[in-house]
């Protein structure tokens, strides 16, 4: 697949595979910050990207930052529509203050074939084993 990407921003270090192979993107910080616990901040990072129909642009934590330090990404899906610059939504659920600076990698882009679904408003859902059970509906 190829996906078109443009450059928004001089400083900004456009997505890249670390290793052939790898399914995840790094993305990088243009800017030097330090997060604060339970601080959420959202981190332009100077580009945009087009790619086709079926597919989704997923933001995921980097999980060297997300197991040593509790930085973790919310929200993040890109549709094959939007056009406008990227970012990253970091907080730190960490006890200690985390410096992130201009260049560091925050996250990964996960590119992932998707499937558009036709909703049909119905009266009636099919009976399932699982039925309405919730939250340890299969025990422990």
């Amino acid at each position: 697949m190829n996906i078109k990407i443009k450059r928004l921003n001089v400083d900004a270090v456009m997505p890249l595979y670390a290793h052939p192979g790898d399914v995840g993107m790094d993305v990088y910080s243009l800017e030097d910050h330090e997060l604060m616990p339970m601080e959420r901040k959202i981190f332009p990072v100077g580009f945009a990207m087009e790619f086709p129909e079926g597919f989704a642009a997923i933001v995921k934590d980097k999980s060297s930052l997300s197991m040593k330090c509790g930085i973790h990404t919310m929200g993040g899906v890109f549709d094959a529509g939007y056009r406008g610059e990227y970012n990253v939504n970091l907080i730190n659920l960490g006890g200690e203050s985390y410096k992130i600076s201009k260049g560091d990698k925050i996250a990964q882009i996960i590119i992932y074939p998707v499937e558009i679904a036709n909703l049909e408003e119905v009266s009636e859902l099919s009976e399932s084993s699982r039925g309405e059970g919730r939250f340890g509906s299969t025990g422990k």
